[in-house]
């Protein structure tokens, strides 16, 4: 799962969408370049909704990564 946030997000409401992340027992991966921060989900997020995610302030979209077959 890849969580893009809103460049106008403030650090308070990236912290609430790490935090909610560590609550599902996931890890993530920070990237932040000049206009926008993502987060690397890793572990199962197959029991995360992606509307659930998409909600939490400051978030602009949520992608799924497919899973091989």
């Amino acid at each position: 799962m890849l969580v893009v946030m809103r460049r106008t997000a403030t650090e308070n409401e990236l912290e609430q969408v790490k935090q909610f992340l560590v609550e599902q027992d996931c890890d993530f991966h920070q990237s932040t370049g000049a206009d926008r921060t993502i987060l690397g989900v890793v572990g199962d997020t197959s029991r995360i909704r992606r509307e659930t995610v998409a909600e939490l302030p400051g978030v602009l979209e949520v992608f799924r990564i497919p899973t091989e077959e």
